[in-house]
């Protein structure tokens, strides 16, 4: 339901209390709380002891449910181009006359900075270069070898390309449709109502399923938070600024939430649309000034080289769940990285679902996916390509027996490119900035987004509640930090992967209900074709040629002809346009149904025909029609007539729900709502 607006002089944090939802709120809250804290304690009593169970733990869970992650990540693909290529594309997610709020370059830059913008500035240089010199078995190259490198690529483009963008668009796809289309609340619980219904998602199931995703959302953001901080720590060590310390830990926590907390005060046309916009810009001046100062001719052959390596790399990892194997890269990797956006899928689904408001099924689905892989190929050429080549040709970018530092490797790559201390801090300074507001969009738009799962799918939230939940992302990750180090960070994890299980479900049935929505709606969908009284050009050019009977008249009989369609001519005319009349009815059909459906004279009647021409009748008129399905026919054994049987059209499994909501009031069910509630006033006024 949407929240209530506050009363004039109301207690700002009375009113907020009053519009959350407190079957979501409260639970979630309190298994947050109590993981944190379970966390924290466990982390800095037993330390080592403590990282090394959470790793079991953690790897345990994956190699116990990870099938099924690669398995639907995969269906998922498939699924999103299916409905992209059907006729489910030209479907609007709006009502059919809205057209989308944000420019395509607003809307490709919030997307990807909230989906993994952070994520490949992390590991841009990191993943490749990890690849490179410990490859899977399956790769069957030797370690550190060029060929190495090349699958590093490939490998890594897997992971953070088209695969981790299909969950995002399977989640946002379906909350955009059910609530922008059909007036639904902006909440997880809604993607399953085609399956289960209204009541059972009223219920305490649709409270269980917005809890799944306000706390897989708050660890998957809180601990990229906390590896994103680490990583800055070792940028400014690295700079010679600061000393690692957990003073510097909790500093840069501060200001990265304190600067997403302005963000998600400011609202999402302001505060996340202007950071994503800056932080692309200057994550774009940054790949570019790499891409100069690096080896770049190389850079500029291997992005098409590195785009075919990764459609290589695509089927031949796509269903590889490590069975088998020993060498760990499937389990650490892989599904690890599945898992984790699995559980960031509540957070950037519903994120890309509130800016896509006004497109197409299609152009969401083109959008959200192809052109995030794209940067992801330009970023990991620049970057991983750039790493790689150092690594070859001076082996400076790895440790001892090919470890890699993942939290400085972008700093190392700097140094080594540089060719002087000036440009290298310079460099190392931009990219600290734009891991900055990298962090600030995550967090801000996870703030939004966790606000309105709490307030039971309702857009416009009190800005207490937004400020609170921006607070506590913060405070987790500073927890986690200060308290358990790196075993904590590990706890989360372990969460995140733990809360992608059932999420997993959720997603699964989503996909089932979206079918049966999509089914219904292709099914209702007309086509509509343009018809008009004229004959084509060609048609009339033939009627005039046998009107004449020879080629030394047809010119004067076409002209004549033409005259009488605009409504002169003379009596010569008259007779070449009747001649002409005559030699069209001969090719017309027997049945002419678009002249009978559209008002038009029946090629059949000359008389009319004749009058149409000579009165210029020249309006064009639209035909809407509606495909039948053979399942949906039935054919009468003795006249041979064809019948359509209503009731074998796939159904509305949410049809006659009506919703007092803004969100209802806004959507085209609520117009097609109104409209149908008009005519049937009208109706029955005019019967008494």
């Amino acid at each position: 339901m949407a929240a209530q607006p506050e009363a004039p002089g109301a207690n700002p944090v009375t009113a907020a209390w009053r519009s959350l939802s407190k079957p979501v709120f409260l639970p979630a809250l309190a298994i947050i709380v109590a993981s944190l804290a379970f966390a924290t304690w466990y982390g800095a009593t037993y330390g080592a002891e403590a990282q090394s169970a959470f790793t079991e733990l953690r790897d345990g869970i994956g190699k116990t449910i990870g099938w099924w992650y690669v398995l639907l990540v995969t269906v998922f693909l498939v699924f999103a181009f299916w409905v992209a290529f059907s006729r489910a594309g030209a479907i609007r997610l709006g009502r059919d006359d809205e057209r989308p709020a944000f420019s395509r370059f607003a809307w490709f830059a919030m997307l990807f900075s909230a989906g993994m913008g952070i994520g490949l500035v992390f590991w841009g240089v990191a993943e490749p270069l990890t690849h490179m010199m410990a490859p899977p078995e399956i790769a069957g190259v030797e370690p550190g070898s060029a060929e190495a490198g090349r699958f590093a690529i490939g490998a890594a483009l897997f992971h953070w390309g088209l695969h981790a963008w299909a969950i995002y668009a399977v989640v946002g796809l379906g909350l955009a449709y059910m609530s922008f289309r059909r007036g639904r609340p902006l909440s997880i619980r809604w993607l399953l109502e085609p399956v289960f219904g209204r009541k059972l998602i009223e219920s305490w199931v649709g409270h269980a399923i917005d809890v799944f995703a306000v706390v897989g959302t708050v660890f998957g953001v809180a601990t990229s938070l906390g590896q994103g901080v680490l990583q800055m720590q070792a940028g400014v060590a690295h700079l010679g600024w600061f000393q690692p310390s957990d003073g510097l830990l909790l500093t840069l926590v501060v200001i990265v939430t304190a600067a997403g907390t302005v963000s998600v005060v400011t609202g999402l046309d302001k505060g996340v649309r202007w950071l994503s916009n800056a932080n692309m810009s200057l994550a774009a001046v940054l790949a570019l000034a790499v891409l100069l100062i690096g080896p770049t001719a190389f850079l500029f052959q291997s992005f098409v080289q590195n785009s075919g390596e990764y459609l290589q790399t695509l089927p031949k990892l796509a269903l590889v769940t490590g069975a088998g194997a020993d060498d760990g890269w499937t389990l650490g990797w892989t599904l690890f990285n599945q898992a984790w956006f699995l559980s960031w899928a509540p957070f950037v689904g519903m994120f890309i679902a509130r800016i896509s408001r006004g497109r197409t099924v299609r152009e969401f689905v083109f959008g959200v996916m192809l052109a995030p892989t794209l940067i992801a190929v330009v970023w990991f050429t620049v970057f991983g390509g750039t790493g790689i080549v150092e690594q070859l040709k001076n082996g400076s970018m790895a440790g001892e027996g090919g470890a890699v530092d993942t939290n400085t490797t972008l700093f190392t790559l700097f140094e080594r490119i540089s060719g002087g201390p000036g440009l290298a801090a310079a460099l190392s300074v931009v990219a600290l900035v734009v891991i900055t507001l990298f962090f600030v969009t995550s967090s801000d738009s996870c703030a939004l987004v966790i606000d309105v799962l709490s307030h039971g799918g309702s857009t416009e939230t009190p800005r207490v509640t937004r400020v609170f939940w921006a607070v506590t992302i913060g405070v987790a990750g500073a927890l986690l930090l200060l308290a358990g180090g790196e075993a904590a960070l590990t706890v989360l994890q372990v969460s995140s992967i733990a809360s992608a299980a059932p999420l997993s479900v959720i997603y699964a049935l989503a996909v089932v209900a979206m079918i049966r929505m999509f089914r219904h709606e292709i099914a209702i969908m007309p086509r509509y074709v343009r018809a008009h009284p004229k004959a084509t050009p060609t048609a009339l050019v033939s009627a005039a040629r046998e009107a004449a009977g020879s080629e030394e008249h047809l010119e004067r009989d076409l002209r004549a002809l033409l005259r009488a369609q605009r409504g002169g001519g003379s009596a010569e005319g008259a007779t070449a346009r009747q001649s002409a009349t005559a030699t069209l009815e001969t090719a017309a059909p027997a049945e002419p149904i678009t002249a009978d459906v559209v008002d038009f004279p029946s090629p059949e009647d000359s008389e009319s025909l004749t009058h149409a021409a000579a009165v210029g009748t020249s309006s064009v008129r639209v035909l809407t029609v509606l495909d039948v399905p053979a399942y949906a026919t039935t054919v009468d054994t003795t006249t041979g007539a064809v019948e359509w049987d209503e009731t074998a059209m796939p159904r509305d499994p949410i049809a006659g729900e009506v919703f007092d909501t803004p969100e209802f009031a806004s959507s085209a069910a609520g117009v097609e709502e109104r409209t149908a509630r008009l005519l049937r006033d009208c109706t029955a006024s005019e019967r008494r």
